[in-house]
């Protein structure tokens, strides 16, 4: 349920990149999930969380998802209408039943409920059982760190399961994402990080293209490490982050991840689900109730700078922060159009046409 980064686009005849202007892309995509059957509303929030993961570059979790989003909506997998019940509500903290509502929608309610709670308790949280899908993590987190909250997301998905525990080939866990944004006296610091060292997204892309990936960050029925996804369908799994050499750490991190969605929300594995969906954990930090706005900006700021002023290893490539590139791909996308991953332009045409909705245009 993260994100993988990668913007090549699509071409028209004459091989020129195709643009698109985001506002549209938001549109068709709220309508085409309204003729599908979404209220209006919720469409709209689910659109926005898509075209936001394209705006940053992570393309593997931004509209290649809307048809299959339609799909779920059409066969009754993803629900529309009715509210999250409230398993509990106690002070800074809270439950969420979201009964398989649209995953982004819920989330991005769930993550502003946090923050109000933060205002007045210094901490908020969400913990959210039965989500459906919640797209690219890093999408909640930029409006609320400009807003001055730190927030956290975590998510886990208990019907499936494609990391192998490190010293093991079964697949057991999901990719476990953590994304956070931290305030700063500039941009925030945007992180979305899988405790894989891939995504299923990626594997999935790269298996349908027939290309491997960019370094052995799978291991095979055997134990072998593998660039090949092809193994994933022949008892194969992804690697925790640091591989077979480290990759204890990457695996402690899931389980933390598991425990704090799927534990805290008190629904997982352990039910046996199916269906794609969600176990998932926001935080809200308002700093005013801990040491002090201003002076958690002066802490973060400092570091950024000292982080920014390391001695690169490459000469022609300075030392950024997370999230750095992201905003400056979401920058030129909103000045210039935003290029889609190459197959998604006809996949929203044919999507348009199924539905009788008009397709996005091209600038």
């Amino acid at each position: 349920m993260t994100a993988t980064s990668d913007t090549r686009s699509g071409d028209d005849a004459g091989g020129t990149p195709l643009r698109f202007d985001p506002g549209e892309l938001r549109s068709f995509a709220a309508g085409v999930l309204h003729v599908a059957g979404m209220p209006r509303d919720r469409a709209e929030v689910v659109a926005e969380g898509l075209v936001e993961a394209d705006l940053y570059g992570h393309t593997t979790h931004g509209l290649a998802l809307l048809a299959e989003y339609v799909e779920e909506v059409e066969s009754g997998e993803m629900a529309v209408e009715g509210e999250p019940e409230v398993i509990a509500s106690r002070g800074a903290s809270a439950c969420w039943d979201a009964r398989r509502l649209p995953g982004i929608w819920v989330t991005a309610r769930a993550l502003a409920e946090a923050c109000d709670r933060a205002d007045e308790f210094g901490v908020g949280s969400v913990a959210i059982r039965r989500s459906h899908h919640i797209g690219c993590l890093a999408s909640f987190i930029e409006a609320p760190a400009r807003r001055g909250h730190l927030v956290l997301v975590l998510s886990s998905d208990p019907s499936d399961a494609m990391v192998a525990p490190f010293g093991g080939t079964t697949a057991v866990m999901t990719p476990n994402p953590i994304a956070a944004g931290i305030p700063t006296g500039g941009d925030p610091i945007l992180l979305d990080i899988s405790m894989s060292i891939t995504t299923a997204g990626m594997s999935a892309r790269q298996r349908a293209r027939g290309e491997r990936l960019p370094g052995q960050w799978l291991i095979d029925a055997e134990g072998r490490p593998s660039d090949d996804p092809e193994v994933l369908g022949n008892g194969g799994a992804l690697l925790p982050i640091g591989g077979l050499d480290h990759g204890h750490k990457g695996f402690a991190l899931g389980l933390l991840v598991e425990a704090l969605t799927q534990g805290l929300s008190g629904f997982g594995r352990a039910d046996e689900p199916t269906g794609w969906g969600a176990g998932v954990l926001v935080l809200a930090f308002a700093p005013d109730g801990f040491g002090g706005g201003g002076a958690f900006a002066r802490q973060m700021d400092r570091l950024a700078e000292t982080c920014l002023a390391s001695s690169p290893v490459n000469a022609d490539r300075s030392v950024r922060l997370p999230g750095q590139l992201a905003l400056a791909r979401k920058a030129a996308a909103l000045r210039d159009g935003l290029e889609l991953f190459a197959e998604i332009p006809s996949e929203l045409h044919a999507l348009a046409e199924r539905l009788g909705h008009p397709p996005p245009a091209a600038r």
